[in-house]
């Protein structure tokens, strides 16, 4: 049985539980066609992970304190973004610390108001960090960025749970933005290529 674990407080071996289960439920070793029309050896999906009790108690927790010091929201992409944003907010709760949630709309709701942000808007000129599930040329985390910034807030910073290391750094930088990743590729695929990826703890 999983044992209790003290959140939302992150901690090292937390960490290495939440590797295990991005081993286990969210990569694969093949032939893939990615979104961006990429072929790849390797396919990241973290929604397996992001959308469990504790895979998202242990992503909350170490994407908290990688949001900015002066941040009032966190915002992201539908549809990845949705459970980290939520999870985020809920986790800063706990710690007692002032934090909402957006979401960001692939495209301009087509009734009522068209918005393109979903969520409690903070006042212009706030600072928002965006969450971002997998970062590869990095354009989703910009189409979120740009609409944000459009707004009329502050964003210069990207949290990613993994950065597949196919160029969304660069791009990031050039939008003149941080980038700050929980894990780079390399190292979900070393974990699931050891073979310890099968004692992830269960929820």
């Amino acid at each position: 049985m999983t044992q209790p674990l003290t959140l939302p407080q992150a901690s090292a071996e937390q960490r290495q539980l939440l590797l295990q289960l991005l081993a286990e439920r969210a990569y694969r070793h093949g032939r893939f066609t990615l979104a961006s029309g990429r072929s790849s050896d390797h396919y990241v999906n973290c929604k397996p992970v992001s959308l469990s009790g504790l895979g998202l108690a242990l992503l909350s927790a170490q994407m908290l304190p990688l949001v900015e010091a002066e941040a009032v929201a966190v915002a992201g992409l539908t549809l990845g973004a949705d459970p980290l944003v939520s999870g985020v907010a809920q986790a800063a709760a706990l710690a007692g610390r002032p934090l909402d949630a957006l979401i960001v709309r692939k495209e301009a709701k087509g009734h009522g108001t068209g918005a393109w942000l979903e969520g409690p808007l903070p006042a212009a000129g706030s600072r928002i960090t965006v969450l971002e599930d997998v970062v590869t040329t990095g354009g989703s985390s910009l189409k979120a960025v740009r609409q944000l910034r459009e707004a009329g807030y502050v964003v210069e910073r990207v949290v990613t749970i993994v950065d597949r290391q196919e160029g969304g750094q660069a791009a990031m930088e050039a939008a003149g933005l941080e980038l700050r990743s929980l894990f780079l590729l390399e190292e979900v695929a070393a974990r699931s290529a050891s073979g310890d990826a099968g004692s992830a703890a269960q929820p």
